[in-house]
């Protein structure tokens, strides 16, 4: 019997590579402002966070630096144009999608920062919502990552006595150590398959 009885994931960079997608809506909306913004900086900087945690970082950028107030008005627009990227072409591999389906039967939740109107259509379109026990999303908790509200509540939802975490930010991964789970660190989304096999086996 396996060590773990339920597997957590969370949902950008880990069950599907959306922040390319992320990065290039912003960088879009920002340029009109003056405000640049590199791939490197939004990697280390805005990956993982709250919403005002990095329109912080971004309004840092800005020349003279803009307050977070000034630049919350673009997240309507950032929300809807990631809508319709993420719609036409979803960023979840057909073996992500397939390792998740094996695993019906286990305790599964997606754990993410993001909201719910932004993460549950491309679950459902993608076909796998259906296969998680729990979703939490950003939206739905006080206290973010790298606080351990958001896997404390995949816990409580679940019913999980053994959970593994896959996460890929630092501040996702203090979360989930911060509530007590065991973490696989993903490098990338396209990693997670064979991460999830090699946790499959090595937890037999």
């Amino acid at each position: 019997m396996s060590r773990y009885d339920a597997f957590f994931f969370d949902f950008d960079g880990v069950l599907a590579d959306t922040e390319p997608v992320h990065f290039r809506v912003w960088r879009e909306l920002l340029l009109p402002l003056g405000i640049s913004l590199t791939w490197d900086y939004y990697e280390r900087e805005c990956i993982g966070v709250t919403d005002s945690a990095m329109l912080a970082k971004l309004g840092q950028l800005a020349d003279p630096p803009k307050a977070i107030n000034e630049l919350m008005p673009l997240y309507p627009l950032k929300r809807e144009r990631f809508r319709y990227v993420a719609s036409v072409d979803p960023p979840l591999t057909s073996s992500t999608i397939a390792a998740v389906e094996a695993l019906r039967g286990m305790k599964l939740a997606v754990v993410t920062s993001s909201r719910r109107s932004e993460v549950e259509p491309i679950l459902l379109k993608a076909g796998i919502l259906n296969c998680m026990t729990a979703c939490v999303f950003g939206d739905e908790t006080q206290n973010h990552k790298p606080l351990p509200e958001p896997y404390l509540k995949a816990v409580e939802r679940t019913g999980a006595d053994r959970a593994l975490v896959f996460e890929d930010s630092p501040a996702g991964i203090a979360s989930a150590q911060a509530a007590g789970l065991e973490v696989v660190h993903v490098r990338h989304a396209f990693d997670l398959p064979g991460l999830i096999r090699a946790a499959m086996e090595n937890g037999a």
